[in-house]
């Protein structure tokens, strides 16, 4: 009746093994995990079919116990060794085996080869029978006892040390895993102890209970998958999608924000290629030529690479992530994180808008002025050619009156001669300095059109600075007083209008900074510092609020309220570092004025 009953139980423990085996081999993906849990199957499935042929047919047949130990006392050395690399496996995701894991494998097949001996040298089994209790041990079964509850105990203290880190994303996981290694290890050393009464079937059946914890946790709470229960809720609730890819470029994992970004209601997306992804309607703006190259960098590299693309299917702005998963040195996969930042993206096309119009705002402000000074500046020139040209008219009416006239010598004609020419000198000294109004001018109005990189002398640019700023210094009664302490032939390299512009806006707060006052002065020098030309324009006006000093060149702030609009420091100060490769800093202090610095290389033509 015993014998029947442990046959049915035996025969039941293998059916329900070879069930979990072929539902193992076929329903999930090979990876290094998988494959050394495969192994841990196998192992137990040769222990428990030759106890289950030791129980049926030892007595049949006549055969000795021991001959059905050799065969299923495989499985019982080996696993100590293949469950030490399922748990370093499983906490270290991947691992590469090396030469010295062989190490491991030597008492293991030394305890087989003194176990297949036994009947000469009996150094396994003094004497073997199906009853612990009374079977005699020998040295080597000892030795392979001890060197297997050292790999339990190892495999257990990781184990438990990983799950104390993790309780919280692989509590019913790793519970799992826990009973199903610590079970059979205890029971079978309570029975080499024999501080219990067991039998070597016990084996199977232990094994069958481990084997049901291992495949709960691998189907039921997905262990291999490396989305525990926990991890899933939280990432799910993520606003970013993410694609997880093994080192093939399968994908392995993905949350539900991903469908939602790229519309997908089908989610067999799992286990496909990222190519046959990007394949889809909605995945069209990756080219695959790009992500290739994408995985193929970051699997070289610790970088995250990005990629920002508009997916005009799903009307969507998407910045990607692209980034390696290692486990130590060894690559494993990538992750592939997708943000949505279309409301950003249209954001910042309003703000661009925006900033556009406060620019051309400016532009115009300062085109006003311009033309204000122009106008003012071409009066002088204007008035002062009509008045020539009316004396030189009273002039050559004075020449005809005398040419009929005996009384006028040579020396009258001639002094009308002179007279004519003083006019006409006058009129061309007028000419140049309106022609002169007229380059400056046309190159301002350039400027807001167009960039152009020249060669020009600091001469030519301070001469249509004193032009463009002479009538707004007239009006404020201000003086500008400019010191030279360069040679006169140093050249800049850059768009001469911008800078002429830079100069102007700078002048120009200046002139504000006295708020109105008549007869104050700004000091603007000019020097030759380290091969750099530094141009320093100081004021002694109301000084700059130390609230506003350091955002000053980052932000379009302006002291003017509704008189100003914030850009013309902004400006100034990226147009030299763009154009000129220049410099543009300051010194304030409230009430005492300020001294604005530009420093400006030299060029070499």
């Amino acid at each position: 009746m015993n014998t029947l009953f442990y046959s049915f139980t035996i025969g039941s423990l293998i059916a329900i093994i070879i069930m979990f085996l072929f539902y193992f081999l076929f329903k999930i993906k090979v990876t290094q995990l998988q494959q050394i849990f495969s192994v841990n199957m196998i192992l137990l499935i040769t222990t428990c079919i030759f106890i289950f042929l030791q129980m049926q047919f030892s007595d049949f047949f006549n055969i000795k116990p021991i001959y059905f130990a050799y065969f299923y006392y495989i499985g019982i050395v080996f696993f100590p060794v293949s469950l030490y690399f399922t748990v370093k496996i499983f906490t270290q995701t991947k691992i590469i085996f090396k030469p010295k894991h062989l190490l491991l494998f030597v008492i293991p097949l030394l305890s087989l080869l003194a176990l297949w001996t036994n009947e000469r040298y009996h150094l396994f089994f003094k004497s073997y029978d199906i009853s612990l209790q009374d079977t005699q041990f020998g040295p080597v079964f000892f030795i392979n006892e001890i060197y297997s509850y050292i790999l339990y105990f190892i495999s257990i203290i990781t184990l438990f040390k990983f799950f104390t880190k993790n309780a919280s994303l692989f509590s019913q996981q790793l519970g799992l895993f826990l009973i199903g290694i610590t079970f059979p290890f205890i029971l079978n050393l309570l029975g080499v102890l024999k501080l219990i009464e067991v039998t070597v079937y016990i084996t199977p059946i232990s094994s069958a209970i481990s084997l049901i914890c291992f495949t709960l946790a691998l189907f039921k709470f997905q262990l291999l998958d490396a989305v525990p229960m926990a991890l899933t809720k939280v990432v799910d609730r993520m606003s970013d999608g993410y694609l997880v890819l093994n080192d093939k470029n399968i994908i392995t994992d993905y949350n539900t924000a991903f469908l939602k970004i790229f519309e997908i209601e089908d989610k067999s997306i799992n286990s496909i290629h990222i190519f046959d992804l990007l394949k889809l309607e909605n995945f069209k703006a990756l080219e695959e030529k790009t992500i290739i190259n994408s995985l193929k960098a970051v699997k070289e590299s610790n970088e995250t690479l990005v990629i920002e693309k508009e997916f005009k299917s799903i009307k969507k702005f998407l910045r990607i992530e692209i980034s390696n998963l290692k486990s130590g040195n060894i690559y494993i996969g990538s992750l592939m994180l997708f943000k949505d930042f279309t409301e950003h993206h249209h954001d910042v096309e309003i703000i661009k808008s925006n900033t556009n119009a406060l620019i051309e705002k400016e532009r115009l402000a300062s085109l006003g002025e311009m033309i204000s000074g122009v106008t003012h500046n071409l009066k002088t020139p204007i008035f002062s050619i009509a008045g020539a040209t009316e004396g030189l008219s009273d002039l050559i009416n004075e020449y005809r009156t005398s040419i009929a006239d005996s009384s006028v010598t040579i020396e009258d004609h001639k002094e009308i001669a002179n007279d004519m020419e003083t006019w006409n000198n006058k009129i061309k000294d007028y000419v140049s300095y309106m022609s002169d109004i007229i380059t400056a001018i046309r190159g301002q109005a350039a400027s807001f059109t167009e960039t152009t990189f020249e060669t020009f002398s600091v001469n030519e640019l301070m001469k249509r600075v004193n032009i463009l700023m002479k009538h707004e210094l007239q009006q404020a009664l201000v003086t500008l007083n400019i010191s030279y302490n360069i040679e006169s032939d140093i050249h800049l390299q850059g768009n001469i209008n911008s800078l002429i512009q830079i100069i102007n806006n700078l002048i120009s707060n200046a002139i504000q900074s006295y708020n109105g006052v008549p007869n104050r002065s700004i000091e603007m020098v000019l020097e030759n510092e380290h091969n750099k030309l530094i141009i320093t324009i100081e004021d002694h006006g109301v000084g700059i609020p130390d609230e506003i000093k350091d955002k000053l060149f980052k932000e379009i702030i302006t002291t003017k309220g509704s008189n100003g609009t914030g850009l013309g420091l902004f400006i100034s100060y990226s147009n030299l570092k763009t154009q000129f490769n220049g410099d543009l800093s300051f010194e304030s202090k409230v009430g005492k004025g300020t001294t604005f610095k530009i420093t400006l290389p030299i060029s070499s033509n």
